[in-house]
């Protein structure tokens, strides 16, 4: 079945209409969009070798050692839900199922989504997850003080994996590392256990992720995971497929894909379907690819997905981005690039300290 998507973030399109045929794509034309899009790096990594189990495909999380499900549960829609109960559902449901990559954030629905989850993940529940979260603050101080809240909500003494939320500023990467920067916190917490990883998240612009890792770089430090916008429209047009992807590839840096259906956008633009969308994401060499699910219609969508995916061939996936081509060309279903709607922080700069 195809229903309407959401993922991550923000509100969703309802009801799209039925996506255009596929197009017929020789082998020349695939092979100039690859070289626009950098899809052949893409498919030699060859990001399937893991194993399923159930049904559920699990893959390696960078160069951690830890195994993730390809498709992993966004924090945020679990707190839109008006009754607690129905988002705690939600996320024991899709932990039943095999869905083991749970996403959130110290700022979504101001601590609601932390709270939900730590209750769904009460009952011997965390100890079945690789549990996630961000936080704002870009001061030792701010990061420390939400790292705390975010343990509190989540009912838990540790984390797998917290993120630097929203780095969309070129300064963002300067305030991070430098004197009592939030790395610094990052770093104390990881050595006393309340932390395993390290990673950051952003959906602006390519070139700052590239800036965040090159001065990490500079301070001897590499993240061990980094989430971004992955989806058929990113291909292109100001593309983290094709500038970061790389750059996590060779450093062997986790890779979380988001906005697989650009928040509900790119069903509007008609040009595909939601598991065309979870398909093509999962496609590309990413560790996991977080989807956001309000209601158990969704849930079953994303297993679907999870379930029929198969590798793409190369004519395959050229036709889904022939298709994407001309509606992405100007980044009009893609507004968390294009415009500051979706940028919490920027709306809240007193959370980043």
């Amino acid at each position: 079945m195809h229903m309407a998507g959401n993922e991550h973030d923000h509100p969703k399109a309802e009801n799209p209409a039925e996506a255009r045929p596929s197009a017929n794509v020789t082998r020349r034309q695939f092979l100039k969009l690859a070289a626009a899009t950098g899809l052949a790096m893409a498919a030699e990594a060859r990001p399937w070798a893991g194993e399923t189990i159930s049904g559920m495909p699990y893959r390696a999380l960078g160069r951690t050692g830890e195994k993730v499900s390809a498709l992993g549960l966004g924090g945020f829609h679990i707190g839109v839900p008006r009754q607690e109960q129905a988002g705690i559902r939600i996320i024991r449901s899709a932990i039943d199922q095999g869905i083991n990559f749970m996403d959130n954030c110290w700022d979504y629905n101001n601590g609601g989504s932390e709270v939900r989850m730590g209750k769904a993940l009460r009952d011997g529940y965390r100890q079945k997850v690789f549990l996630m979260t961000k936080i704002d603050g870009r001061t030792k101080a701010a990061a420390a003080r939400q790292l705390e809240d975010s343990l509190r909500r989540l009912q838990t003494d540790h984390l797998d994996l917290l993120q630097f939320h929203e780095v969309i500023r070129m300064e963002d990467p300067d305030r991070v590392f430098g004197p009592d920067g939030g790395i610094e916190a990052m770093l104390e917490a990881r050595k006393s256990g309340k932390i395993r990883f390290i990673g950051f998240t952003g959906h602006k612009d390519p070139r700052i992720h590239l800036r965040m890792l090159e001065v990490a770089a500079a301070h001897q430090f590499r993240f061990d995971a980094v989430q971004m916008p992955l989806n058929v429209m990113d291909a292109h047009f100001c593309s983290f497929q094709r500038q970061v992807l790389p750059v996590l590839l060779k450093d062997r840096v986790g890779v979380l894909g988001m906005k697989p259906m650009g928040s509900g956008a790119i069903l509007a633009s008609q040009t595909v379907k939601p598991i065309e969308c979870l398909h093509y994401a999962m496609n590309l060499p990413t560790s996991t690819v977080i989807t956001g699910i309000d209601r158990l219609e969704l849930l079953d969508q994303a297993l679907e997905a999870a379930h029929t995916f198969r590798p793409m061939s190369e004519p395959e996936v050229a036709a889904l981005l022939a298709r994407t081509a001309e509606a992405a060309a100007d980044g009009h279903y893609e507004r968390f690039k294009t415009s500051g709607a979706f940028d919490a922080t920027a709306r809240n700069p007193e959370w980043l300290g």
